[in-house]
């Protein structure tokens, strides 16, 4: 109670102080100040920049710690006169009288070692762990360390990469970081071997450069770039590089026992507080914050957890010089001032501010955390999970404003799982859980394009007919010429997939497992002396239920001592229908958002099966505008799902809370194996019978024959079709050549359900159309499928049943366009030209439907519903006009 108490009066204490600086929020950015504007400013204003800025900036956290720095920095008339900083009353002040980690003796959910889990390899996850790793194992030593070489004097065999790690960029250096924590990451969730030689390679290449430049700094860029951030000029984030530096090679140590990297990271550190605290005895401590609104990184972060390691003070009081204050201040008086402020400049800062509640047990910074995550999650979260436009937040509750194609840059959203994983820890409240779920699945997974090692995306674009393939940077990067920021932070997420599945907590009666993620894999729970193998059914429309079984094996012959499983009950299903049992007796299921808990020795061969309602629901935008009330999203459990479209996004349905399941329908498993595409070896190359103009919305759609498409593309969407069986036969089980000679169809195209192909007649092109039930027989829509023409055993040719004799024919002599020839003559009708024209090769469709694939009636048109995360090159619609 006191502790709370001890709270509410600090921030009362700030929310004071807040009142004589309004201006503070203001200047709070990511951007340096243009320093000549501003002194000019200021000076107009009558005022002298320096002591009215050092005012502004100074504004710290708690009176306590401002009170020591001031001590520690005496002002005196004109500019600050600095002393010799006591590291020790500098590390009062970071760790107050009484105060104590948060984590030691806690309730705490304790980690589980990565090296404990291991993913099920054939699994969603397991596959995008995969090519992850074979990602990081195509990528060269020597030319990622090239500019570090470079720089240090040292022989540079090989070339450079280029992109953001080109030798004249100023963050060049910053992906090497990131690639020493995903090696090591994925060295400890994989025990690949080869992966073990590479990073010990590039560890040792980093350590020849930093003994060779002999001070302790490390980078791949001179400390030039440091004078001119000092100085607050114009440069691009030297921190935020050395951060992720610091920062490989302290997990180096953590996950790759690698004691070289610790001491590179402790030489490092040397340097740069040395480094900082000269910028401060030479300016003030307001100059070094106002520094800071350039981009840092995660700097306090690394610093706190090397203090963990070290247990050197000098780490403690360098990671609070890089708390940034004016970010964090507002916060602590639980107040909105996100808008305009950079993502990915802040939310490490955030994390880091969490790790000093865990190191100093100052509740201050809890508080902060769990405000940042509401005010983030109730006002600036899209349906995906994720935040920020432009990189930037924008006004709270105005996204329908802001669905453009550079939102949810994914670096946020690495932070953003951090941030929500910190407070499931402390709090074991669920919702922290549900919010990481649907971030790793929708803002994680979908970055990866399909199993291509390398290729990933630096946004996901949330406007309507928006496409992974052209969102922000130029769309999807390659394996070595991008690395951008969200290129680092990939390769870290799909490192440790398996980190925030299972938790623990000790102490009490028994210990508890808690299984937060649903993702099938191994586990050695050794606490619980039990293995834990999950097996979760993949997901399906076609499935009310999402199923997940746990096979219990004891580590002993004899059952373990008694512990308890807690499983997570997510928000997304419902309590009736839910059924789990233990060896086949039930066992009462909570309602969602709290843990189903089963307290036992466990035996070998112990079956906890549980199934859980999964189904379709709307959520609103956030944005409390009255006229984006319709605007909705469609979500699947945590799929969201959006639709094949280019932009067309009203579906127009009433009672929107209520009878989803019947305006948006599962498609069915016959439906899958009905998929075809035609083909035809003309004009010296394979073109595929083809829609063009992609949804071509609100008016008719010509048909032609395109060049051959890249699977995953919109192109592969258009020449693909599904043959809908006009006769009363019953439909084959696959849609082979032969079983479909003789048969009556339409052909709806796959990304425009309930559209058909129709002819307009002799001598006219092809057309789609928007059609209600499906027509009989004798309409313009339906084609009889003969033997191809050209006799030859692999093709077909469609003859229109209204007009017998009149062909679907293609002469690429006249262009690409696809019409209905009715032969004149017996001599016409006979050549080889026509027949060769229209006949087509039979094959199994290019696109195909996700396992979670829905149809849903709109107003214009029927959508096809797809996971985000199954989307590759295709245009999509996140959000829908519902209930218009």
């Amino acid at each position: 109670m006191m502790d709370r108490l001890a709270v509410v009066a600090v921030l009362m204490a700030i929310a004071a102080a807040m009142a004589f600086f309004p201006a503070a929020a203001n200047r709070c950015t990511d951007r340096i100040f243009d320093v000549t504007a501003t002194a000019a400013h200021y000076q107009l204003l009558g005022r002298n920049r320096t002591t009215e800025v050092d005012s502004l900036s100074r504004y710290h956290l708690n009176p306590h710690d401002e009170s020591t720095w001031m001590n520690v920095l005496p002002r005196k008339a004109g500019q600050p006169v600095v002393t010799e900083l006591d590291w020790a009353m500098l590390y009062r002040a970071v760790k107050r009288p009484g105060l104590k980690s948060a984590a030691n003796g806690s309730n705490f959910l304790k980690e589980i070692p990565l090296s404990d889990v291991r993913i099920e390899p054939s699994s969603v996850h397991g596959r995008a762990q995969q090519t992850n790793l074979e990602y990081l194992l195509l990528l060269d030593v020597d030319r990622l360390v090239w500019s570090f070489r470079k720089l240090a004097g040292l022989p540079t065999p090989g070339e450079p990469y280029l992109g953001w790690e080109e030798p004249k960029g100023q963050l060049r250096g910053h992906f090497v970081g990131h690639f020493m924590s995903a090696t090591a990451l994925t060295w400890a969730a994989t025990e690949n071997e080869t992966i073990h030689q590479r990073m010990s390679a590039v560890v040792d290449a980093l350590d020849e450069c930093q003994k060779k430049i002999g001070t302790g700094y490390l980078s791949a860029f001179s400390t030039d770039e440091f004078d001119l951030y000092e100085e607050v000029k114009a440069v691009w984030a030297p921190y935020y590089t050395i951060h992720k530096i610091l920062a490989g090679l302290v997990d180096q140590y953590l996950f790759g026992n690698n004691s070289k990297a610790l001491n590179m990271a402790t030489w490092m550190a040397e340097y740069f507080s040395n480094r900082v605290i000269d910028n401060i005895k030479k300016r003030s401590i307001a100059w070094h914050w106002e520094a800071m609104n350039e981009e840092t990184g995660g700097m306090n972060d690394v610093l706190y957890t090397l203090y963990t390691i070290t247990n050197n003070t000098k780490h403690l009081v360098l990671a609070h010089l890089f708390d940034k204050p004016c970010f964090l201040g507002p916060l602590a008086v639980q107040a909105d001032l996100l808008s305009g402020l950079h993502g990915n400049t802040h939310i490490p800062i955030l994390v880091g501010a969490q790790k000093r509640y865990e190191i100093t047990g100052d509740l201050l910074y809890k508080e902060i955390g769990m405000t940042f995550m509401d005010i983030v999650n109730s006002s600036h979260t899209y349906a995906t999970g994720g935040s920020t436009v432009n990189e930037h937040w924008t006004e709270p509750n105005r996204l329908a404003s802001f669905l453009l194609v550079n939102t949810e840059e994914s670096c946020t959203t690495y932070n953003l799982l951090k941030v929500s994983r910190n407070l499931l820890r402390w709090t074991k409240n669920m919702a922290y859980a549900d919010h990481y779920e649907r971030a790793l699945t929708n803002g994680v997974l979908s970055i990866q394009r399909g199993s291509e090692p390398g290729i990933m995306i630096y946004f996901l674009p949330m406007n309507p007919g928006g496409s992974k393939a052209v969102s922000g940077q130029g769309g999807w990067g390659t394996p070595t010429a991008s690395f951008w920021c969200c290129y680092g932070t990939a390769i870290e997420s799909f490192s440790k997939l398996g980190d925030s599945i299972y938790f623990e907590e000790e102490g009490g009666a028994a210990p508890t497992l808690y299984v937060i993620q649903f993702i099938s894999s191994t586990l050695n729970w050794r606490s619980g002396q039990i293995t834990l193998q999950q097996n979760t059914q993949e997901v399906s429309s076609l499935d009310s239920h999402f199923r997940v079984q746990f096979t219990v094996a004891s580590v002993n012959k004899s059952p373990s001592t008694s512990s308890t499983l807690s499983i997570r009950v997510p928000i997304w299903t419902s309590k009736s229908g839910a059924v789990a049992t233990i060896n086949g007796q039930s066992v009462a299921v909570p309602s969602p958002g709290n843990v189903l808990s089963i307290t036992k020795a466990w035996s070998s061969n112990d079956l906890v099966n549980l199934s859980m309602p999964i189904g379709l629901r709307t959520e609103a935008i956030q944005d409390d505008r009255p006229e984006f009330s319709s605007l909705r999203a469609v979500l699947f459990g945590p799929y969201l799902l959006v639709g094949l479209s280019s932009g067309e996004s009203d579906m127009g349905k009433q009672d929107v809370l209520e009878g989803l399941s019947d305006w948006i329908l599962p498609v069915p498993d016959d439906h899958r194996l009905q998929l075809v595409s035609l083909t035809q070896e003309s004009c010296g190359g394979t073109k595929f019978l083809s829609g063009l103009n992609a949804s071509g919305i609100g008016a008719t759609r010509l048909l032609t024959m395109a060049a051959s498409p890249k699977l995953g593309t919109n192109a592969a969407a258009q020449a693909t079709f599904r043959l809908v069986y006009a006769d009363q036969k019953a439909a084959p089980q696959v849609a082979s050549r032969e079983d479909v000679i003789g048969r009556v169809v339409l052909l709806e195209p796959f990304d425009l359900p309930d559209k058909v192909v129709r002819h307009q007649g002799a001598g006219k092109g092809l057309v789609i159309s928007v059609t209600g039930d499906v027509p009989q027989n004798g309409t313009d829509s339906v084609f009889r499928v003969v033997k191809g023409l050209d006799g030859n055993s692999t093709t077909i040719s469609l003859e229109a049943d209204s007009t017998p004799g009149c062909f679907v024919h293609h002469d690429c002599v006249s262009g690409d366009g696809v019409g209905l020839v009715c032969p004149a003559n017996d001599a016409d009708r006979n050549s080889t030209a026509f027949r060769t024209a229209a006949s087509f090769t039979f094959g199994k469709g290019l696109s195909g439907y996700h396992p979670i694939s829905f149809t849903a009636k709109g107003t214009k048109r029927s959508f096809l519903l797809q996971p985000l995360l199954s989307l590759r090159d295709e245009t999509y619609t996140t959000y829908f006009n519902i209930g218009v």
